[in-house]
């Protein structure tokens, strides 16, 4: 789904327009978008980047998606855990130059011989936005509060799941026991939560941390405000132990908008600081901005998949089934038959625009060392010739330009869209046109929350989309039968319901393997796997296309530095480090640049990650949901 991860729940995470009608869409769309920014007695010229009447110094950003929560515990979406990276340190955070692991809440670690204990050094120097001082005792409740309430697991309950014990001698000292080796012990992607306030909550699986503000954390800002589908509000913390710089930015405003288009608009006049997209702009709004004055394009490779996920028939963690799924979708000829009809390079030219790189693997070619592609013998290629014969094989003849199984019925599909994402919606142009080819019929299900109809079950394809990590722990994690959801129809740390023993066995080999190029080799034989299956086919890989005003936002970190991404970084550092820009700047700033990165060479610069250092993980947007 859209999750990022990260769009929405799942896709999360990312989208753009389409053929003959698709062209008239993307016209329209970039014609709305430059017609927005002219300046007219309905549509003011766009503001100068001022401090406001209270000598506030606030950075909007437009965002097209909503918060699911803003309990740690809970969070999925690309979003929410932006959000709380900036609010609640990790043990570990990670360099924006080229993402090795550096200190967090944690100074240093270390590790038993056996590799089966590890030990922090926690920072003392950190504390609670309520004056309270934060200790080892936080991240050892923060830890157990996860080993024992199926609740407080819910989103990132995979990271804990191989601790035996987890305890804190003293306030800077906290230790982890392992029931076996675990590769992602520097990786640990969990915020740490006060013990003094979580303690009291009841139900972790319901609190959604949104009943009293401001929410107190130890991260360098602070959430004081927040309105569901309108806002989130952040003010810089001020007592943040990273002395070397503080923000230069006294607010950081999430502001959420349905439509893309308004948000495009909202940037031309000057009431936005940066938009990020659902994720990313389309081509035909990036397009429209380059160029503009005091407006910069931000384009980089993206961390992002863009894929179809199969329905692969629901049960919960006891095997109790659920949900409405096609049943002809148990089949895997039938599921191959439908990738062997999407052409992935008609998608990234058509929709994408290039914008994008063709699909193969689940894990972004951002992430070198985990990339993997198919062989040409294995690979699924668009070919109707051969989907047609796979679903003859499969028992579905073809009768009057429909394909019928053995009731008699025709084979036609439901598929999960999300509302706000218009690639989503391109996409599901081309799909219906391309299986009607083959005699499947299509109906797309657009809707603004895909997670119900998700986590019921009731769907037989969806997009889906996830950020990934350098570590890829976590989007692999959530394949596994661990993630099954206890209760049908529940939330559960699942993508997509899929559970299967080779695919477990492999991913406990590559959780327990340090030697990274051992490690490496059992990932891509889970990529391989879920190749084979049928049950994802990943079509792009969107790059990271955003664009913010100069006359607000002097300068801005990206992550990894060289050609990275600003928004839904593993880490705070392109808000923590964003300078506002004077009217000084404005007037220097011309005729906007754009930072069009070249793609290729970028992708190589992105991937090293020093010597044995292990990296880490990340969520779902999916798309565009989770992060």
């Amino acid at each position: 789904m859209n999750n990022e991860a990260q769009q929405d729940r799942h896709h999360r995470t990312a989208r753009p327009a389409r053929r003959g009608a698709r062209i008239l869409l993307a016209a329209g769309a970039a014609a709305f978008a430059l017609t927005a920014g002219l300046a007219t007695p309905l549509n003011p010229a766009p503001q100068q980047a001022e401090a406001k009447a209270d000598g506030k110094k606030t950075l909007t950003v437009a965002v097209a998606q909503s918060v699911d929560s803003l309990s740690p515990f809970l969070a999925q979406r690309l979003l929410s855990t932006s959000i709380l990276r900036l609010t609640n340190e990790f043990l570990t955070n990670y360099d924006p130059k080229d993402n090795h692991v550096v200190p967090g809440f944690a100074t240093e670690w270390k590790s038993s011989p056996d590799k089966l204990t590890w030990t922090y050094t926690i920072r003392s120097d950190s504390k609670w936005t309520d004056g309270q001082k934060a200790t080892a005792k936080d991240a050892a409740f923060t830890f157990n509060k996860m080993m024992t309430d199926e609740g407080a697991a819910t989103a990132n309950g995979s990271f804990v799941g191989n601790f035996k014990k987890v305890t804190a001698p003293s306030d800077t000292e906290l230790v982890i026991e392992l029931k076996k080796p675990q590769a992602t012990m520097t990786a640990l992607d969990v915020p740490i939560v006060p013990e003094h306030i979580w303690k009291d909550v009841k139900d972790y699986s319901k609190f959604n941390n949104d009943e009293k503000f401001p929410i107190v954390g130890n991260g360098p800002f602070e959430l004081t405000d927040y309105k569901t589908d309108q806002y989130v509000k952040l003010r810089a913390n001020k007592d943040f132990w990273r002395k070397s710089k503080k923000p230069q930015f006294d607010e950081i405003v999430f502001k959420t908008y349905k439509d893309q288009d308004a948000a495009v608009a909202a940037l031309r006049k000057g009431e936005v600081s940066f938009v990020a997209g659902s994720p990313a702009l389309t081509p035909a709004q990036a397009a429209s901005l380059k160029g503009e004055k005091n407006i910069k394009v931000n384009e980089g490779p993206g961390r992002r998949f863009y894929a179809i996920a199969v329905n692969p028939g629901w049960k919960t963690k006891d095997g109790k089934k659920f949900g409405d799924g096609n049943k002809a979708l148990l089949d895997k000829r039938v599921r191959q038959a439908l990738f062997r009809s999407v052409d992935t390079k008609a998608i990234v030219d058509k929709v994408f625009q290039g914008h994008a790189v063709q699909g193969e693997g689940y894990i972004p070619p951002r992430f070198s060392e985990y990339f993997w592609k198919p062989t040409d013998s294995q690979k699924l290629s668009y070919d109707t010739t051969a989907a047609a014969k796979l679903l003859d094989e499969a028992g579905y003849p073809l009768k009057d330009g429909k394909r019928v199984g053995k009731d008699g019925k025709p084979l036609d599909l439901r598929m999960l869209c999300h509302a706000t994402d218009p690639n989503d919606k391109a996409v599901g142009k081309y799909l219906k046109e391309w299986w009607g080819k083959i005699g499947v019929g299509l109906k797309l299900n657009c809707v603004d929350d895909v997670s119900v109809p998700w986590y019921a079950g009731e769907y037989d394809l969806a997009f889906d989309g996830w950020s990934v990590n350098p570590d890829p722990d976590f989007v692999l994690g959530i394949h596994t039968c661990a993630a099954l959801p206890t209760k049908a129809r529940e939330t559960a740390a699942t993508d997509n319901g899929i559970c299967d023993k080779t695919y477990d066995d492999l991913y406990n080999k590559q959780l327990a393997e340090y030697d990274p190029a051992k490690r490496a080799d059992y990932v891509k034989q889970m990529e391989s796997w879920l190749y084979d299956s049928g049950y994802m086919n990943v079509m792009a890989y969107p790059n990271a296309v955003e664009a913010y005003r100069t006359d607000q936002i002097k300068s801005i970190q990206t992550m990894p530095t060289a050609a990275g991404n600003i928004y839904g970084q593993d880490g705070y550092w392109s808000w923590w480090s964003a300078e506002p820009a004077t009217a000084s700047d404005s007037s220097d700033s011309g005729s906007s640049s754009s930072t069009g990165v070249v793609i290729g060479i970028v992708i190589a610069a992105l991937v090293v990650i020093g010597g044995g250092v292990f990296v880490m993980r990340r969520r779902r947007t999916t798309a565009d949901d989770r992060e």
